[in-house]
């Protein structure tokens, strides 16, 4: 399971997506989830789904890879739409058996709320799969910039923000060698009871507590030889520059808001 995830992975491609700027991905992406959230019906769902699957198909990133990052995510999709159908209790009656009813509307909702969260996975993933982790810290950098009104360190936040994401994957993959070298050892981590698996993870966390310490005091090390001071005075030799491409984007998005608040106006709300 845990080598399925995919977060804070680069995956290269020559596509459109990939050349846009990381400044209009970063904004698309935010106005994405705006969007998905005011979805009230299936037929506003359905405008944004689509806008999901064609910038998949844009981008020429394998299908795969967003698979691998909605496994991980898949129980949560189960709970949420078992709770809506078992607590929703508005439309006709399908089923229903002592304190437990299923209605359609349950069955509308949960499938509904199944949809929503996997188009925010997907174009989530979307974000961190075409942007190089560089640009996407200097993206969040120029678009965090006017706090620095408010004398935040914008170049440290966004470096922060940038190196989590990017040692996503390392620590997943520390955590599998670990894994590994307990089990090697007769570690048991799948037989037993809940309680006796999650003390069975012990003899992980605590090495892998270790190694992320180490790796960061490492990193440290590296930048602080390297003269490294912060976002002040510093130049890039990528200039961020936004071009056609880009704007036809936000247009394509800003048709896709106004569509979803039309038919929120014209059709009934799901719930």
């Amino acid at each position: 399971m845990l080598s399925d995830i995919t977060i804070g992975q680069y995956y290269k491609a020559q596509s459109v997506v990939h050349r846009m700027d990381a400044r209009m991905k970063l904004i698309l992406t935010v106005l994405f989830i705006v969007i998905i959230f005011l979805c009230k019906n299936f037929f506003s769902l359905a405008v944004m789904f689509a806008l999901t699957a064609v910038s998949i198909l844009v981008s020429r990133v394998p299908f795969r890879m967003f698979f691998k990052s909605l496994k991980p995510i898949i129980p949560i999709i189960l709970i949420t739409a078992v709770l809506n159908i078992f607590y929703i209790d508005k439309g006709t009656v399908l089923f229903s058996w002592w304190k437990i009813t299923v209605t359609t509307g349950g069955l509308s909702t949960a499938f509904f709320m199944a949809v929503r969260i996997i188009c925010l996975i997907m174009v989530s993933s979307l974000l961190t799969y075409t942007t190089v982790p560089t640009l996407l810290t200097d993206a969040i950098e120029r678009l965090l910039s006017p706090l620095k009104v408010f004398h935040i360190s914008v170049h440290t936040l966004a470096m922060m923000m940038t190196l989590a994401l990017r040692f996503i994957p390392t620590l997943i993959e520390e955590v599998d060698r670990i894994t590994n070298a307990q089990k090697a050892r007769g570690a048991d981590f799948e037989s037993g009871k809940f309680i006796d698996r999650v003390k069975a993870m012990v003899p992980v966390l605590i090495p892998l507590f270790v190694s992320a310490f180490r790796r960061a005091y490492e990193l440290s090390f590296a930048m602080t030889c390297r003269c490294y001071h912060g976002g002040e005075g510093r130049t890039r030799m990528k200039q961020m520059k936004l071009s056609a491409v880009d704007f036809v984007a936000l247009a394509i998005f800003l048709v896709a808001l106004a569509g979803v608040i039309v038919l929120n106006y014209f059709f009934t709300a799901l719930i």
